[in-house]
């Protein structure tokens, strides 16, 4: 994994690398170069093979990572900051980014796969022009136009995400609060419906007829997110993180997370390395 100081891409051609690239706190992108690989994400076993490309979101948690003996594999992982407000400032961007999150695998054609790896080549290549003297800003902008050509490509194959305006107006409000931590002080449907002068079984409505998923889901896919980003850093306490997520004790995060996820908050840390 080759990384430069303040560099704020991150580039490998080892698998090895996926989880100490994830324990950054970073999106990790994998396109599939050759050979195959399987993980597992809520609980759900993908299998991917070459032409397929990987976003694994912050704080989504990914287990049994296995590759082939042939497996080729070009990573790149950097903060979510850089690309979020160019992600989320259209009706497609929301909902692109849920349903990523429900299945984080887009299948490329040939055509696409060779502009992907061309695109993450030269990304790759022009961090080391340092000397630039607006690196940052360049790195960004290429880094965005990488973005809303992969939200292309998984528009035209999810046609069915093209919802009314009105609808991708309220959905969008609503996913920005969750980005935003309204999460962190309310969980309860009605809160949202308010902020959005609606009723609680209308945004579970649209939020079905969006996503696929009702509002409830994504309140607690964003908490959920939270307290895996939480208990994954190890510098904070139990009890200080049950203050951070506003919940009433340790017990409850551990019933919670056993839940979620089928393992207590000390069995998460243990798998972090």
């Amino acid at each position: 994994m080759k990384s430069t100081e303040l560099e704020p891409l991150m580039f490998s051609e080892s698998l090895s690398d996926l989880e100490s690239m994830y324990a950054t706190g970073n999106v990790v992108h994998v396109l599939c170069v050759g050979g195959s690989f399987s993980f597992t994400v809520n609980r759900i076993h993908y299998k991917v093979c070459e032409c397929d490309y990987i976003i694994f979101a912050v704080g989504v948690l990914f287990s049994n990572v296995e590759c082939s003996s042939d497996c080729r594999v070009l990573l790149m992982s950097f903060p979510e900051s850089m690309t979020s407000a160019t992600v989320f400032n259209s009706n497609y961007g929301i909902l692109g980014h849920l349903a990523l999150l429900t299945n984080p695998v887009i299948h490329l054609s040939k055509i696409e796969f060779d502009a992907c790896r061309k695109d993450l080549i030269r990304l790759r290549e022009r961090t080391t022009f340092r000397h630039h003297l607006f690196h940052y800003e360049m790195i960004a902008t290429l880094l965005k136009a990488h973005i809303l050509d992969l939200y292309d490509i998984h528009a035209r194959s999810c046609k069915s995400i093209n919802p009314e305006s009105r609808i991708a107006e309220l959905m969008n409000k609503f996913i920005r609060m969750l980005i935003e931590g309204d999460f962190l002080t309310d969980r309860s449907l009605e809160y949202y419906a308010g902020k959005l002068c609606i009723t609680p079984h209308y945004l579970s409505e649209i939020s079905k007829k969006t996503s696929g998923q009702p509002a409830t889901y994504w309140i607690n896919q964003f908490f959920l997110k939270e307290a895996i980003r939480q208990v994954s850093d190890k510098k904070l306490s139990m009890e200080n993180i049950t203050l951070r997520l506003n919940i009433s004790s340790v017990s409850y995060l551990t019933r919670y997370l056993k839940k979620q996820l089928g393992m207590t908050p000390s069995e998460l840390r243990k798998g972090i390395k």
